[in-house]
């Protein structure tokens, strides 16, 4: 599923429309609408974050291949035997895992 269907159907769950998208997550407009209009090939990924961060996705669930699940963040907290974890942080460990990620597939 390409970002920009993904993207829609995020905003079709929350009853939004781009504009509305740009001023929530800060990106802006002109940026919403060359997505759309011109796809995501060189998407900053600033511009992804923000995306992902405002519709509470990670980034592999908004431009991967989606088949992240909530359980990866546990099973990352799983390898710091016994440290307690916030949701917050365990959130911030996943933003990390899927910025690495994606800088390892700029590489290729």
């Amino acid at each position: 599923m390409s970002l920009t269907v993904k993207l829609t159907a995020l905003m079709t769950e929350r009853g939004i429309n781009r504009s509305e998208l740009a001023k929530g997550s800060g990106v802006p407009y002109t940026t919403i609408v060359a997505l759309f209009d011109k796809g995501a090939d060189n998407i900053k990924l600033s511009t992804l974050r923000k995306l992902a961060d405002y519709f509470g996705v990670t980034l592999d669930d908004l431009a991967g291949n989606g088949d992240t699940t909530q359980d990866d963040t546990y099973t990352i907290a799983a390898h710091h035997d016994g440290e307690d974890w916030t949701k917050e942080e365990l959130e911030e460990i996943e933003r990390f895992k899927e910025f690495v990620k994606l800088k390892r597939k700029q590489q290729e």
